[in-house]
């Protein structure tokens, strides 16, 4: 029975080597290893034989009887000290890959090998028997070592497909070489050294003598191995693959870690695709389990999850019906959803995400509740991130887990529970603090205002003045208005302009309080500091009259925090709301030449389409309303009231309920006042949703897109975005003439891309037309490109 065994497991090999061989070429032409230009080596030619070129099995040659004396030569210890048993996840000997002898004239005629019968009559037309090196099977043989035995035979047919395998290896006939033996004792135990070393001397004293071809081939395959191995440690990328092209024989399926660093080398030096079809060549040439479940593990670090799902169609079916990669696939899954949490674009087989909730269900670990609620929020869907981020603060109660619940209840807009989960974590990463104010500036937003405790505020307050966070500050200021404490509210707003001289939004709202207070110098100071920036403080018209019964909702705010600072779902920390941005003119007035200075115009005024509308009278909706309540005419007709006294988010909601009235023409004005409001708040987005909500004329639709598109240029610049700028310039362009404001920002897109030309073109026109913005821009450009003469 153990014979038999042995044998079976002895043919077995013989045919995974042969398969490697036969599939070499293959391999070589997918990598582009080959040298241009220079022939095949022999090796490479005979991995393109066809199954059916093979030669036929030999009768005379009994694998039984070899792997029986193989077994009595191993059940005793041998006379000398045995050979390292080689690894199993490469049985395969350094021999077995080694290239052909370069000479490809006949070989002259050798006597046949020993064999128990005589071999079978040769046609006449065959050639005469190669001559073939033996004495590598024979020492192999002498040596117990079963599984180099069987690769030594099975590279020798590769070799020589009219060779016949000797029926009893040890009956090779040695020629007595001592040194010889030495010397095939060295390889085998990996002494290379030691071997080039031996050669060296013995051709020194024996001018006559020359080490067997097969002996050195072997040996500068092994140090090849060595040097790639050693280079890949190293992470010398490139020498890898110069390695693996200059020695082909290495890439077979019983080297399979040389294949995986050679695969790594190509996916490091940006050539993915190479390293795809070097992981591939093993799942399809290869039978190793253990080997091809590695191989798709490695493949899963280092490729995408597209090539993965390429590489795992490779995947063969197990014995009992089930698939070959189950035991990893948890893995995978997890892998992949993690890949999808940092592209939103990327869209993962449903099998994964059902797998990864499975998982979460039944083994309840918190980081694959993370998983999936980072994926899920990054799609924006809320409700589902939000169930599965409590799941994971259920299981660990985590700064990932509570920033993640956060971002979802900032995007459900309940920002005073997003608050309190993050206030624990506030200071646990930069990541965290700015979730947590990002959640206390939409909180001081709200409208109508959260009826807030004073530890709360108290602790809001302490941290918004450590981290001198305007867009909360400016919040503050707002809150402390709708509470009739104009001093307190004046002092919010002086601090945050203290942080940042150029938030108009803050500037904004004080040269109102102190109006309100009576206070007409600072009112006059504030509009002189801000002439020529913002329409609104400078045009200041008298505000008493939007103060009744003691309440007063906070006019416009640019864009209220809890719209600007919601954050969209990301495995990032919400960005701050574009309040916290410096203002374009303190980054223009600021500029030192340099490629990473941001040039900034003085961002022109959001100029919005108005329609035409009756006179209206304030006083109807100075007081705070549900507009819910209303009918929707009266909501329509509030919305516009509010529109008048410049109080777009309670007009939004105005709008929302006139779009229920049965009056088609009710709707159009209710959707298209919507869009103004949304565009006055900064909300281009919403603006452009809110328009699809009614049909709208031509001259209206045409109108709002004008806006929207301006709006989102401006937005796009504001973040630093210049291409996505003049793209949204030039769409506006095709539907009406460019103002000179908008070719300002045009021409500061340019400038900051350093198409120099093109903005010097258009501040040069701008500035043609008396506009003071575009000869400031002249001016930044000049010093950027000639900054000696500006010194």
């Amino acid at each position: 029975m153990k014979s038999s065994l042995v044998a079976i497991s002895a043919a077995v090999v013989v045919a995974t080597v042969v398969t490697g061989l036969k599939d070499r070429a293959a391999l070589q032409e997918r990598f582009g290893l080959a040298s241009a230009g220079k022939p095949a080596p022999e090796l490479m030619m005979m991995g393109r034989i066809k199954p059916t070129e093979a030669p036929a099995a030999n009768p005379e040659f009994n694998v039984q009887t070899v792997a029986d004396k193989i077994e009595a030569i191993t059940s005793s210890p041998p006379s000398g000290p045995a050979a390292t048993e080689p690894n199993a996840a490469a049985p395969q000997p350094e021999g077995s890959q080694s290239v052909a002898p370069q000479t490809t004239a006949q070989p002259a005629p050798v006597t046949p090998p020993i064999v128990s019968e005589p071999p079978p009559p040769q046609p006449a037309a065959a050639q005469p028997p190669p001559a073939v090196d033996e004495s590598a099977l024979r020492y192999f043989a002498s040596r117990g070592d079963k599984l180099r035995l069987q690769a030594e035979i099975s590279r020798l047919q590769a070799l020589y497909p009219n060779w016949v395998p000797p029926a009893d290896p040890l009956a090779v006939p040695q020629n007595g070489d001592k040194q010889l033996e030495a010397m095939w004792k060295l390889y085998s135990d990996s002494r290379y050294a030691e071997l080039r070393k031996a050669i060296a001397d013995r051709r020194a004293t024996d001018a006559g003598w020359q080490p067997p071809a097969d002996l050195l081939d072997r040996l500068d395959v092994a140090e090849a191995r060595a040097r790639l191995i050693n280079a890949s440690d190293l992470k010398q990328y490139a020498t890898v693959v110069d390695i693996a092209a200059a020695t082909p024989s290495l890439l077979t399926c019983s080297e399979v870690d040389v294949l995986w660093r050679v695969a790594e080398a190509f996916i490091q030096t940006e050539r993915a695709p190479r390293g795809q079809d070097a992981y591939a060549y093993i799942l399809k040439n290869c039978a190793n389990p253990a080997e091809r479940q590695a191989t798709v593990e490695k493949a899963s670090t280092l490729l995408g999850y597209k090539p993965m799902q390429a590489l795992l169609a490779l995947e063969r079916p197990a014995a009992d019906g089930s698939k070959e990669f189950d035991a990893i696939r948890d893995n995978l899954a997890r892998r992949f959803m993690a890949e999808g949490n940092e592209d939103p674009n990327l869209a993962i087989a449903p099998d994964y995400v059902a797998r990864v909730e499975k998982l979460g269900g039944t083994e309840g670990l918190a980081s694959d509740a993370l998983l999936l609620g980072w994926y899920q929020l990054r799609r924006n869907n809320d409700a589902d991130a939000e169930k599965w981020f409590r799941a994971a603060r259920a299981k660990e109660d985590s700064a990932a887990a509570s920033q993640g619940l956060a971002l979802a209840l900032i995007a459900r807009k309940a920002p005073e529970e997003a608050e309190d989960v993050m206030f624990r974590w506030r200071s646990d990463s930069d990541d965290a603090t700015a979730t947590y104010l990002a959640a206390t500036a939409n909180l001081m937003a709200l409208q109508p205002p959260a009826d807030l405790a004073e530890d709360v505020l108290h602790r809001i307050a302490v941290e918004v003045i450590a981290r001198k966070y305007v867009p909360t500050a400016q919040q503050f200021g707002w809150y402390a208005r709708s509470l009739n404490q104009f001093q307190t509210a004046a002092r919010w707003f002086e601090t945050a302009l203290a942080w940042k001289p150029d938030d108009e939004p803050s500037a904004y709202g004080l040269v109102v309080t102190r109006d309100q207070l009576g206070d007409r110098k600072g009112v006059r100071d504030i509009q002189q500091a801000w002439a020529g920036r913002s329409t609104r403080i400078t045009n200041l018209e008298d505000t008493s009259s939007l103060t009744l019964n003691a309440v007063t909702p906070p006019p416009e705010k640019g864009a209220p925090a809890a719209q600007q600072t919601a954050p969209q779902p990301s495995t990032q920390p919400p960005q701050r709301p574009a309040a916290a941005e410096p203002s374009p003119v303190e980054r223009r007035t600021d500029i030192q030449p340099g490629p990473e200075i941001a040039v900034r115009p003085t961002r022109p005024a959001m100029q919005t389409v108005t329609v035409q509308r009756g006179p209206r009278q304030t006083r109807g909706c100075a007081t705070t309303v549900d507009a819910r309540q209303l009918s929707p005419a009266d909501a329509l007709s509030r919305g516009w009231c509010l529109m008048d006294i410049n109080r777009p988010m309670e007009a939004i909601a105005a709008f929302e309920a006139a779009l229920q009235s049965p009056v088609r023409k009710d709707r159009e004005d209710a959707a298209y006042g919507q869009s103004l409001a949304y565009l006055r708040a900064g909300l281009s987005s919403n603006a452009a949703v809110a328009a699809t909500k009614a049909p709208q004329n031509r001259q209206r639709a045409a109108e709002l897109q004008v806006a929207i598109l301006a709006d989102r240029a401006l937005s796009a610049f504001d973040a630093g975005r210049y291409r996505e700028t003049l793209i949204y310039l030039d769409q506006r362009a095709q539907l009406q003439q460019e103002r000179i404001d908008l070719m300002v920002l045009r021409g500061y897109s340019y400038l900051n891309l350093k198409r120099y030309d093109d903005a010097g073109r258009i501040f040069e026109a701008a500035a043609a037309t008396g506009s003071r913005d575009a000869t400031r821009g002249l001016a930044d450009l000049r010093r950027i490109t000639h900054p000696d003469v500006n010194d």
